[in-house]
């Protein structure tokens, strides 16, 4: 994690957050998302006003992920105050990495004209525009499908129905907004694919809370 320095501690927290990432208990917030969220970050790099403190930011707006939305991004803040300043970080970049984690709690907070948390919100929701299915894809290329398993996969312990309820509020409520993506960069790669690839999500959800009723059609 080059962003932070070469320091002895600067090392060791890389050290740190890459086991974080590669916990076994994740499906779709491994190193593979985090990798994702730092070239598109390369993509959108001109529209940032710090760089640095978004790439930072993007090294730890998952690092600790244990499934629980608000909590997670809140622990993941606390532990870039915490390590940061160790680094040689100065305090304004550690505050501004710590604001800009917060806000991919639930991308709805950002204010007009925030460049830094823009860039770190359309990277972060990139792989809404990823290709519908593997055709044509390398071997490692994550598709829309492969993050709909992955993220089905990390909520394994809630029912269908509750899972197909709470999942597809989330996705009305991305369509709602005028824009997925706050930089034009970002509108002009990934906004079409992805309101077409939660679309089509949504569908395939109606039919799994369809198929969870008392009487639905279970066969598969």
């Amino acid at each position: 994690m080059a962003v932070a320095g070469g320091s002895a501690a600067a090392l060791a927290l890389g050290a740190e957050l890459v086991a974080r990432w590669a916990e076994p208990h994740r499906r779709y917030h491994t190193r593979t998302h985090l990798a994702a969220v730092l070239a598109a970050i390369d993509d959108l790099a001109d529209e940032a006003a710090d760089l640095a403190a978004v790439r930072l930011a993007a090294w730890f707006h998952d690092a600790v992920y244990d499934g629980r939305p608000g909590r997670d991004e809140e622990r993941s803040a606390q532990l870039a105050q915490a390590r940061l300043p160790a680094c040689g970080v100065p305090a304004e970049r550690v505050a501004e990495v710590a604001r800009l984690v917060r806000l991919t709690a639930a991308h709805d907070t950002l204010r007009p004209g925030d460049r830094n948390g823009a860039v770190l919100c359309d990277a972060d929701l990139a792989i809404l525009a990823a290709l519908p299915s593997g055709d044509g894809m390398s071997a490692t290329a994550l598709t829309y499908d492969d993050y709909a398993r992955a993220i089905r996969q990390e909520y394994a312990h809630v029912p269908d129905a509750a899972f197909a309820q709470g999942r597809s509020a989330v996705l009305r409520r991305l369509l709602a907004t005028p824009a997925l993506y706050r930089t034009p960069r970002a509108r002009a790669l990934w906004e079409e694919r992805a309101r077409a690839n939660m679309t089509g999500e949504l569908t395939r959800l109606r039919a799994m809370l369809a198929a969870a009723q008392p009487g639905g059609d279970e066969t598969p």
